[in-house]
């Protein structure tokens, strides 16, 4: 502890300089002119004079985002960027200003222009209804979308809806704070507990209104749960000895408590040249959080589904493997890292000229990055071979391997006859509501949002930029079960909330509660290891993954410079994404202890707001 604190005192003169040159993004895209316990105050304020009307179909808190195609209308709300925002950490979300389509456009060409939209929230005010064009844009519009009302203001504005049988979201008051309440309230980020306490008209009485319960993540200050702002400035710091000292160029860290984000902050750049500052929505290759945040996600399910036993063998369910030395070991020991597996296989370097082309073709099909293209089956004439074929040397004993979640992969292909990344994109990432999270980004999002890995010169001769980092999974096409997964902080956050929820997220019970505790428990003696998850270590002397976690910690790191931890003690959730690997890897990352350190002041705030 008291070297901890000398180093970090070491530091105080510099970071305080490269603070005001470090770009850094503050949670929910909101700054608001209410702080702090201000904010809780007001956002109490706001609770309590807010009024969900028309539910009766129980439209909010919306559910099946995957089915959901959703635009959102502001006219003159002053606070619709707030509100906006919210509703984008939720799902992808289309806005319009409907002020365009009140000038030369007409609203009429707003509903043609909604066209492909299924659910469709329209921010209004008493302003807003005064123009009869709007009012009869929501009745028309009524009878084919799912229409939503974000009203904000005085019960004028109410009244005038009377006509109206759509959910309406009643905000008397009207403050940023109001804007964001609203905009969670419509995905279940927050709930409604308020009625009518007054009469206002013969449609809208007193005791009128549906309530809600919170199932997603907030978004708000930590003084809403139970943490002092001031506290947690110890992690700016941090992020900034980090990048001074090119642990990584930059970072995101995130941290949720109680199923409230309470601190989310984008930190430097891209590379060291400073041209892309990193951003909250920025899309990170996640490495071995691969082997936690996809495989063992599906192994889970498919368990509580009854298709895999993990105490059955590889042999069960892979007959390729029954002539080989991987028959009897049991998917237990592949998921607590005890089968005795090598922790790899040769990759790139024993990549042969004729293996690979510069150009793709029918012969060179598999894409590992631009200019790189591996021939046909090269997996399955050579690393499934290779891997069915290496020697089991350590059976009974803890040694990480990256193959655990390869056999793992096969086994979830096998049951499932479906490729993993389309899988676990269907099964989890997309109803979950998460935004950017899948593999083989490339094909939805656009370079300058995915965070480069290694500049490359040696085997890939490229700036790894949307390719996955990882060799063994760069030659399986970028799709494997220890590695290729890439998300964004926010994407992570939403995952490990519905882990830490045991298994549930957004209403939907994705995972059995029974199951989570079984997977994320330390299953033997031999390591800390639990059933693909890693965990706290017992060794004192290592502070992993932080000095003051506790022994119920379970989560993962990944070889880019990432991690997410979930301690079900303290209800936290501390991710910290970064590419320290970039332009080539280095250790400074963990000789400097900086995702440690960052939890530590996490643990420390928390601590003392307890």
């Amino acid at each position: 502890m008291e070297k901890r604190f000398m180093r970090k005192s070491k530091w105080q003169w510099c970071t305080s300089i490269l603070l005001g040159f470090i770009l850094f993004n503050s949670a929910c895209a909101q700054n608001p002119p209410f702080t702090g316990l201000a904010y809780v105050n007001e956002e109490k304020l706001v609770e309590q004079s807010t009024v969900l009307l028309n539910n009766a179909n129980f439209l909010i808190p919306l559910q099946n985002l995957d089915q959901l195609k959703i635009a959102s209308i502001h006219f003159s709300n002053a606070y619709a960027a707030g509100f906006d925002s919210l509703l984008n950490k939720y799902e992808k979300v289309t806005l319009f200003d409907g002020n365009e389509y009140t000038g030369i456009k007409s609203l009429e060409d707003l509903s043609s222009d909604l066209k492909w939209y299924n659910t469709v929230i329209v921010q209004l005010n008493e302003a807003d209804l005064a123009n009869p064009l709007i009012q009869n844009f929501i009745t028309t519009n009524q009878k084919i979308k799912n229409i939503i009302i974000a009203l904000f203001g005085n019960s004028n504005a109410l009244v005038k809806l009377g006509n109206i049988n759509v959910p309406v979201i009643w905000a008397e008051r009207v403050s940023p704070v109001s804007a964001f309440y609203s905009a969670q309230a419509i995905f279940g980020g927050v709930a409604i507990t308020q009625k009518l306490n007054r009469d206002l008209s013969p449609v809208y009485k007193k005791n009128m209104g549906f309530t809600t319960i919170k199932n997603r993540l907030q978004y708000t200050v930590p003084e809403d749960a139970g943490v002092n702002s001031g506290n947690l400035t110890g992690i700016d710091n941090i992020a900034a000895e980090a990048i001074l000292n090119h642990a990584a160029p930059g970072c995101v860290v995130l941290v949720a408590k109680d199923g409230k984000v309470i601190f989310n902050k984008a930190y430097g750049y891209h590379t060291y040249d400073k041209t892309l500052p990193d951003k909250l929505t920025d899309i990170f290759d996640v490495a071995s959080m691969t082997k936690t945040s996809a495989t063992t996600m599906e192994t889970m399910q498919l368990v509580d589904q009854g298709k895999l036993n993990i105490d059955a063998t590889l042999g069960d369910y892979l007959p390729v493997a029954r002539k080989t030395n991987k028959n009897e070991i049991h998917v237990r020991e592949i998921l607590t890292h005890q089968a005795g597996l090598i922790p790899d296989i040769p990759t790139l370097d024993a990549i042969k000229p004729a293996d690979h082309s510069t150009d793709s073709s029918a012969a060179y099909p598999t894409k590992v990055n631009d200019g790189y293209y591996l021939r046909k089956d090269y997996f399955k004439e050579v690393m499934w071979p290779e891997m069915l074929n290496s020697p089991l040397k350590t059976r009974g004993q803890y040694v990480y391997s990256d193959l655990s979640m390869c056999f793992m992969q096969q086994i979830i292909e096998t049951i499932t006859a479906t490729p993993e990344n389309v899988y676990v994109q269907h099964q989890f990432y997309t109803p979950l509501g998460m935004q950017t999270a899948g593999y083989l980004p490339l094909y939805r999002f656009k370079p300058n949002q995915i965070v480069p890995t290694e500049d490359d010169q040696v085997y890939r001769h490229a700036l790894l930029d949307g390719y996955v980092h990882d060799p063994t999974a760069a030659l399986m096409g970028g799709v494997a079960g220890h590695a290729g997964l890439f998300a964004s902080a926010n994407d992570v956050a939403i995952l490990y909330q519905m882990m830490l929820n045991r298994g549930t997220y957004g209403g939907v019970q994705y995972i059995k509660p029974e199951t989570v505790d079984l997977f994320t428990a330390k299953q033997s003696d031999v390591s800390r290891r639990g059933l693909g998850f890693d965990r706290w270590d017992p060794l004192a002397d290592h502070h992993y993954p932080s000095q003051l976690a506790s022994p119920q910690t379970y989560g993962h790191t990944g070889f880019t410079g990432t991690c997410v931890w979930v301690d079900p003690k303290y209800n936290l959730v501390y991710i910290f994404l970064s590419n320290r690997v970039n332009p080539n890897v280095g250790s400074k990352l963990s000789s400097l202890n900086i995702r440690p350190r960052i939890m530590d002041v996490v643990y420390e705030a928390v601590q003392k707001g307890m």
